[in-house]
């Protein structure tokens, strides 16, 4: 029986949709701008569609709402949040929804509840169940992007047009590449990647062939999608909606932020007493210096006052 596990962490929630002991989708939520937010916003640039919402947070609205001027107000809802890509941020997207009441948009666990399936919410003080399916495993495939399959392995990389699969492995080919058709469709909803995505799959030899491998790749992802059929030189593109940053995505704009928030998880679920004191790396202690809250949280949870020293 498939359930969704979730844990309400320091910095951010987590939940992870477990089968079969094996983590089928892991998400990660950080405060911010939630996709499916209605709010009131006021036009701050109508060249561009730069709106402000009550909030202070900006999107980019398009279309604009005939004949509106600029600074005009009106209601709009959030269809994807805000991104990074290489270090530069791309604001939330937005629609207007000029008959439709405020309201936040759902978080993660108002939606992985929506999913039906049953959720558990995990404490730190209980065996750590998230670990036992295999959290920190998917967490380092998103960090890196190598990812492991039987007969082969993916290496995937972030672009600012879009995610690349390269696909390596043995021969024999064709037997290859369709176990990488399954594995890429495995990783997109283990890591929750959309938006446009290529696959460099091996050349193959015969067009019934790469026909296999489309057909596979429409087997296991769930719909909806579109992609194209794999051209001579093994190339496939898959365009799936994009509503919000997937964990290669999240770990790319703020690695030493993803590392702490991982290494506070893991603070808060030692026994006690907390620790007097831990090393960090220079750059998760610079981290920390930034969010004082976290660190206050870490206090409330543990009992503890732990102290963070450089790691030489």
């Amino acid at each position: 029986m498939a359930e969704w596990l979730y844990e309400a962490g320091i910095g951010e929630n987590r939940a992870a949709l477990v089968a079969r002991g094996t983590i089928r989708k892991a998400r990660i939520e950080l405060p911010g701008l939630r996709t499916g937010t209605i709010a009131s916003a006021r036009l701050i640039d109508k060249s561009t569609g730069k709106v402000q919402l009550v909030s202070g947070e900006e999107a980019l609205c398009d279309p604009l709402p005939p004949r509106v001027t600029q600074g005009a107000s009106f209601i709009v809802r959030i269809v994807r949040e805000p991104v990074f890509e290489r270090r530069r941020a791309k604001l939330a997207k937005a629609v207007p929804a000029l008959d439709a009441a405020p309201v936040p948009g759902p978080d993660l666990l108002a939606r992985i509840t929506a999913s039906g399936l049953p959720v558990r919410q995990l404490r730190a003080h209980e065996p750590d169940a998230l670990e036992d399916a295999g959290w920190s495993e998917v967490l380092e495939e998103a960090r890196t992007g190598e990812i492991g399959f039987p007969t082969g392995a993916l290496r995937l990389a972030l672009t600012p047009a879009m995610f690349l699969f390269d696909v390596d492995g043995p021969a024999p080919l064709g037997p290859l590449a369709i176990d990488a058709a399954h594995a890429v469709a495995g990783a997109m909803e283990r890591l929750g990647i959309a938006g446009s995505v290529g696959i460099d799959f091996p050349t193959l030899a015969n067009k019934a062939e790469r026909n296999a491998v489309a057909e596979a790749i429409d087997a296991a992802l769930p719909q909806p999608f579109e992609r194209t059929a794999m051209n001579g030189f093994g190339f496939l593109q898959i365009v799936r909606r994009r509503s919000r940053m997937s964990l290669p995505e999240l770990f790319a704009a703020d690695p030493a932020g993803a590392a702490l928030r991982a290494e506070l998880r893991r603070l808060e679920r030692l026994p006690p007493p907390a620790p007097d004191t831990h090393m960090l790396p220079g750059a998760l202690l610079r981290r920390l210096a930034r969010e004082s809250g976290w660190l206050a949280e870490l206090h409330r949870r543990t009992g503890g006052r732990t102290q963070f020293v450089e790691q030489m």
